[in-house]
């Protein structure tokens, strides 16, 4: 089946009529307190109208930006959605704090953090968020989860794919994990 736009109704195999989804890449990342135990109940929190799709392991990785704090246990997700971006960018600032994440110092130690990195192909610049995430790119944390589920998405912007970025970066001191469910 050729690509839908977001909003057309399609036909699944069974005739039975559905909305489109759009597809979502999100970066999920931890470092305090239990963090794959963080890990999985921020995937168990996702809504009914988030469909997880495909899991990336998870992999430990040195702090980014602030680097005196713990290292982090970072994953990728990639999944359906109906929800448009800035609903979605709500539910998901709603789960960090439902699981206890509190201001911080940016880049700083965290419960948990949740990013869109993709929303199917657009390009959004808004006050509160900016799709693609403007420094993915510029992150082993977020590439090296991502290339294990999405190698040959194409970032918009950029015009590269994500295995061509991560061909970019410095992937030092990251090691694979293991999965959210270990």
């Amino acid at each position: 089946m050729g690509r839908i736009k977001p909003g057309k109704w399609q036909m699944d195999s069974h005739y039975n009529v559905r909305m489109s989804l759009h597809t979502i890449y999100l970066a999920l990342g931890t470092n305090l307190g239990e963090r794959l135990a963080n890990l999985r109940a921020a995937l168990d929190a996702l809504p009914p109208s988030i469909i997880i799709r495909h899991l990336s392991p998870v992999y430990e990785t040195p702090p980014w930006g602030v680097t005196d704090q713990p290292a982090f246990l970072n994953m990728a997700v990639q999944a359906g959605t109906d929800l448009e971006p800035l609903p979605l960018l709500a539910y998901l600032k709603q789960i960090e704090v439902e699981l206890g994440r509190t201001p911080s110092v940016r880049w700083g130690p965290r419960l948990i953090d949740i990013d869109i990195l993709f929303y199917d192909d657009i390009i959004l610049n808004l006050p509160e968020v900016t799709i693609p995430h403007p420094r993915l790119h510029e992150r082993a944390f977020v590439l090296v989860p991502l290339a294990d589920i999405a190698s040959d998405l194409c970032h918009p912007l950029l015009g590269k794919t994500v295995n061509a970025l991560r061909e970019l970066i410095r992937e030092e001191g990251i090691v694979r994990y293991g999965t959210p469910f270990d």
